[in-house]
């Protein structure tokens, strides 16, 4: 007997197990990644909320006056110092921000519209706001404000009270002058340090001439006593008996050999004080004169003369310097220069139980090179690169400004040359001054 039952179709599991459980598979890898993708949203939904907190709590802490406004410039965000400012309890946002522009007010809305309307920015300009104690000046700035597809969705307005900038200049423009009132006091000290250092050595100097002369007048004074007391027994007529006994008594004879010797003695000690005075002169001189060539190696040699004779204890000294070292400048600045190295070398060997300094000077191709050297405790790398900056010093409180390596490192590129400093704890420091070589009629390289 025949059956006229239609047979069910087959699931799927039944026709292909394996394809259902690719199916399964795909279900819970999508579920998988739709899970994850919902926990990296919160995260990230999470971050945008500390982020906006982050920037609001920023945003109404600044003391300057913050206002967002849309296109038709009404306001839709202000800090809590725009809403405490311009606003006795009335909430700001939504209001149009023309309300807060005083009419006198060098910008008005008008301007901000078309600043708006041209896409240009304000930069400190003067503006005029409404304040519940009355209309008060304030300096603005503006930004333009945008979307994320970039297009421009209002503008941002940022302002200060211009009471508080002119409390802020005035205390700037105080503490400036304050600063080059100081700056000028120090450099002033400098400068009579240095010269205090420069008559020292030349009163050293001038001394030993002048006890020369000195000595030989005394002794001139004496000889003229002896020939007075001649001449005077000459006058009276006395014998020849009796004048060859006074002759012998006042050994006239010795004195007419020395009487020539003592005038040269004076003369030479008159010129030798001659030549420091002029030296002192050409030192002081300010004249700049392009011809003025000079001995290098001479003025650092009586440099070096006259800070170690006011030094006060004894420095072994090594003088290096090659003979005709002309360079062109000003003798007295460079020479003060040169002081200024040697003096800084004899206050380094303050604690140095065999203090050694060595002075070099040579030509090197179109360059004459001088070196001060001592063996001093020299100073580390990271001070190499500051020991010429204005103010710095490495000597205690008291003695040293910190301005006369600076002062030494401006003069010498005037000149057209270059001051180093090379050092190493414990191995002595040594200072390097280059400067062009010239001669008269020679161009300058």
């Amino acid at each position: 007997m025949t059956s006229d039952r239609t047979s069910e179709p087959n699931s799927p599991a039944e026709e292909d197990p394996a394809a259902w459980f690719t199916i399964m598979a795909k279900m819970d890898e999508t579920w998988s990644q739709l899970v994850g993708q919902q926990v990296e949203l919160e995260q990230k939904n999470s971050a945008l909320e500390e982020a906006h907190e982050l920037i609001a709590s920023v945003f109404d802490s600044m003391s300057d006056l913050l206002i967002a406004c849309d296109t038709t410039l009404r306001i839709v965000r202000c800090n809590r110092a725009a809403q405490e400012t311009l606003s006795e309890g009335v909430p700001l946002v939504g209001q149009p921000l023309a309300i807060l522009i005083a009419p006198d007010s060098p910008i008005s809305i008008e301007t901000l519209s078309r600043r708006l309307t041209d896409r240009q920015r304000l930069e400190d300009q003067g503006i005029t706001l409404k304040t519940p104690s009355g209309a008060q000046p304030f300096s603005v700035n503006s930004a333009i404000l945008r979307d994320s597809h970039h297009r421009v969705s209002g503008m941002v307005l940022a302002a200060r009270p211009l009471g508080e900038l002119r409390r802020a200049y005035d205390e700037l423009d105080r503490a400036h002058k304050s600063l080059q009132q100081a700056q000028t006091q120090l450099i002033h000290a400098e400068k009579m340090a240095s010269l205090g250092r420069l008559v020292a050595g030349v009163a050293h100097e001038l001394n030993n001439p002048i006890s020369f002369v000195y000595g030989n007048a005394l002794t001139l004074r004496r000889f003229t006593r002896r020939i007075e007391t001649y001449l005077s027994a000459l006058h009276a007529g006395q014998t020849p008996e009796q004048l060859a006994a006074i002759r012998r008594e006042q050994n006239i004879d010795a004195v007419l050999d020395e009487l020539d010797g003592s005038l040269a003695g004076i003369t030479e000690g008159a010129e030798r004080v001659r030549d420091i005075v002029a030296d002192l002169r050409r030192f002081s001189s300010e004249r700049r004169a392009h011809d003025a060539i000079f001995d290098l190696g001479q003025i650092a040699r009586k440099a070096v003369n006259w800070v170690l004779s006011t030094c006060g204890r004894e420095i072994a000294t090594t003088l290096d310097i090659a003979p005709e070292l002309k360079v062109e400048g000003h003798s007295g600045q460079l020479q003060q220069v040169i002081m200024n190295l040697v003096q800084n070398a004899v206050d380094a060997l303050d604690t140095t139980p065999d203090p050694h300094l060595r002075i070099t000077a040579h030509r090197q191709g179109q360059q004459a090179i001088l070196e001060v050297a001592d063996n001093g405790p020299g100073f580390t790398e990271d001070i190499a690169h500051r020991i010429f900056d204005p103010f710095f010093t490495t000597k205690p409180v008291g003695k040293g400004t910190g301005l006369g390596l600076a002062i030494c490192y401006r003069t010498v590129h005037e000149h057209g040359g270059t001051l180093q400093a090379w050092s190493r704890p414990g191995q002595g420091t040594c200072l390097t001054v280059t400067l062009p070589v010239r001669a008269r009629g020679e161009d300058a390289p």
